[in-house]
C-alpha cells in the first residue's frame, strides 16, 4: 500500500466534452484557471491539453500550449506541469466496406510535430502513448507505431524531460520493456495504467493487480479509471502501492447528476486518501519522489 500519494489532475483532454458538461476548460485562460485550482486543492501534478478556443476541439497548436504555460508560471502557483503529446496520431477509417476513405477527423503528424512544444517549453513530465488501440466505438484507432515511439522517446529524453508512459493495454507495458532495453528510457520509468478506454485494459481490481504484477522491480506508477470508476480506482492504485490520477479528462461527474470541477475531483481524491491513512505529496514532495530534473 502506499501511504504517500502524488494526485496528478487531467484537466481538460482531448474528447468531445464541452458539449456535455457546462465548464469544460477550453481557452488557455480557463485551462490554467482551472490547473491552478486543481494545484490549490491538492494536486501535486496538472496534466494539460489544449483546445481550439473557438471550436472547443482538441489542438495540438504550440501557441496555445505555450500561452496556457505560461498562464499557470505568471501565476507561481507550485505545480508540476505534464503536457501530452498524443495528438497526431488519431487515424479515422472509412467503414468497413471503404476502409481508405479516411474521416476528415484524422491527424497524423511527425515525431517532431507531436514534441514541437514539449521541446519549446521543457515541461517536467510530457506523456508519451505506448501503443496503438480501437479507442472507442467506430472506426477510430490511436495510432502510435513502435518506430515513431522509438523517435519520440529519444526526442524525450535528449530534451531532459521526464516522460509518463501511458499504458492502455498488456502488450504496451510489453513495449515499454523493450524501449528500456534499448536505453530510450532513463530508470526508473513513470507509468500511467489507463484503465477504462474501449476497448483497452477494463477499469477493475484483477487488471490494475495484473498490470502491477508485470512492473519491473523499482517502477513508479499511477493508475486511473474512466467516469463512474474514477474514484474506485483512486482507492485500488492507493492500496497496490501506486499514485493517482483524476479529473475532468476521464469523468464529468462528482455524483451521480453532479457535474464536477477538477478542484472537486481533486479534493474528493485527497479526501479518499486521508481516510485510508495516507498523505497527499505537495509537489516538492513529488519532484523528489519521481526524480525530476
Amino acid at each position: 500500500m502506499n501511504r504517500n500519494v502524488i494526485i496528478t489532475c487531467a484537466v481538460t483532454g482531448s474528447a468531445d466534452t464541452v458539449g456535455k458538461h457546462p465548464n469544460i476548460p477550453v481557452t488557455p485562460e480557463q485551462i490554467a484557471a482551472s490547473a491552478i485550482e486543481a494545484a490549490e486543492a491538492g494536486a501535486a501534478a496538472v496534466h494539460l491539453h489544449v483546445r481550439d478556443p473557438e471550436t472547443g476541439e482538441a489542438s495540438r497548436d504550440p501557441a496555445l500550449y505555450r500561452e496556457t504555460v505560461a498562464r499557470i508560471r505568471d501565476n507561481g502557483a507550485d505545480v508540476v506541469i505534464n503536457l501530452t503529446t498524443c495528438m497526431g496520431g488519431d487515424v479515422y477509417f472509412g467503414p468497413p466496406e471503404e476502409p481508405m476513405k479516411l474521416g476528415n477527423m484524422t491527424d497524423m503528424a511527425s515525431a517532431d510535430e507531436r514534441l514541437e512544444h514539449v521541446i519549446e517549453l521543457r515541461p517536467e513530465i510530457c506523456t508519451l502513448d505506448c501503443g496503438s488501440m480501437n479507442f472507442g466505438e467506430g472506426n477510430y484507432v490511436m495510432t502510435n507505431t513502435v518506430d515513431t515511439l522509438r523517435v519520440m522517446a529519444k526526442g524525450i529524453q535528449a530534451a531532459g524531460v521526464k516522460p509518463e508512459v501511458e499504458i492502455f493495454d498488456f502488450g504496451h507495458l510489453w513495449f515499454v520493456k523493450q524501449m528500456l532495453s534499448e536505453g530510450l528510457l532513463d530508470p526508473p520509468p513513470l507509468y500511467q495504467l489507463c484503465l477504462g478506454v474501449p476497448y483497452g485494459a477494463e477499469a477493475n481490481t484483477q487488471t490494475m493487480k495484473a498490470m502491477v504484477d508485470n512492473l519491473p522491480p523499482g517502477a513508479i506508477w499511477a493508475g486511473f479509471g474512466l467516469g463512474s470508476m474514477q474514484m474506485p480506482m483512486v482507492a485500488q492504485a492507493m492500496l497496490l502501492g501506486g499514485h493517482v490520477r483524476v479529473g475532468l479528462e476521464d469523468n464529468l461527474y462528482l455524483d451521480k447528476g453532479v457535474f464536477a470541477s477538477n478542484a472537486d475531483l481533486v479534493n474528493r481524491a485527497v479526501t479518499i486518501v486521508e481516510s485510508l491513512g495516507g498523505k497527499v505529496q505537495s509537489p516538492s514532495e513529488a519532484r523528489k519522489t519521481l526524480g525530476l530534473r
